[in-house]
């Protein structure tokens, strides 16, 4: 039964929500975790059973944990709607409590240092280049920017349009130098492999599509390259444009509709950031002025 009921919420996920296809499976693997040492049948899980699944997942960070809360509170809302359950049990389980998470984020000159790291001798130096360009430049999710169309390219418009999570669209504003690298790599990209793969802009070298994991090793080379000591991502990219934003008074729903969040809240994180950054800067300056006292 556990097998059939995860099928049609996956189902559910992907044709009702609209979700992604990494959250969908992110939610469903918690979900069969969950049931499959779960000692009772899923209609008949109790708050009980989901605490005492936490309590055995102490090494898991409260982040994952409350993840996997979201993943089955959405799980045993569907069971609601489909009839198999009359309340969830979730609503009598308290969401871990979650400091605000500040996510790394490069400093202009560190952003300017890991693109100007990029060998542009080849095709392959053109499209990394543009990819960062465009990763910083219009904030994009990985799954974004690796499934970018050129039907979606308005260069001369200096735009971008983007069908994002929920599959939905926004127009995202594109710079001269995003602009101008993504022309530089339309000039020499290669033929696509395959129709499936011939409106799609980045391509890895054998004509079809650029993929995520390799958008990843993309990052993570060229900031070695570039002695950016910092752990980071492709999401790093999209941190730092927003927080660029911010830290020069970009209005914050602005900022809001360019990463296509649906809520607000999720974007004040970046003002967070921006506090933090300032403190930190404040804190190094008293400790300058202590360490002089101190020599004198």
């Amino acid at each position: 039964m556990h097998t059939k009921l995860i099928t049609d919420y996956e189902y559910y996920l992907r044709m009702e929500r609209a979700m992604s296809p990494n959250t969908v499976a992110s939610y469903c693997s918690d979900i069969q975790k969950f049931l499959a040492v779960c000692e009772v049948d899923a209609d008949k899980v109790q708050p009980d059973d989901i605490l005492q699944y936490l309590s055995t997942s102490k090494k898991v960070s409260e982040r994952s944990q409350s993840r996997f809360l979201s993943a089955l509170r959405s799980f045993y809302d569907w069971m609601q709607i489909e009839g198999y359950m009359s309340e969830n049990p979730c609503d009598r389980v308290d969401m871990p409590k979650l400091g605000v998470y500040l996510p790394s984020v490069l400093s202009v000159q560190e952003v300017e240092a890991v693109i100007n790291s990029i060998d542009r001798s080849d095709w392959i130096g053109s499209r990394d280049k543009a990819i960062l360009e465009v990763l910083y430049g219009c904030g994009l999710r990985v799954s974004e920017a690796v499934g970018l169309r050129i039907s979606g390219l308005y260069l001369d418009e200096g735009f971008i349009r983007i069908i994002g999570k929920g599959n939905k669209e926004r127009l995202i504003p594109l710079g001269d130098m995003a602009c101008n690298a993504v022309r530089a790599y339309l000039d020499v990209r290669p033929q696509p492999a395959d129709p499936q793969s011939d409106d799609l802009l980045f391509l890895n070298r054998f004509g079809k599509s650029f993929s995520r994991v390799s958008m990843f090793k993309l990052i993570k080379k060229q900031a070695l390259i570039a002695g950016v000591s910092k752990e980071i991502s492709p999401h790093t990219f999209r941190h730092s444009f927003a927080t660029h934003l911010v830290e020069n008074g970009a209005d914050l729903r602005v900022v809001q509709e360019m990463l296509g969040h649906e809520s607000i809240t999720t974007t004040e994180i970046y003002t967070h950031i921006e506090a933090a950054t300032w403190q930190k800067d404040i804190r190094e300056k008293i400790e300058n002025v202590l360490n002089l006292r101190r020599k004198k």
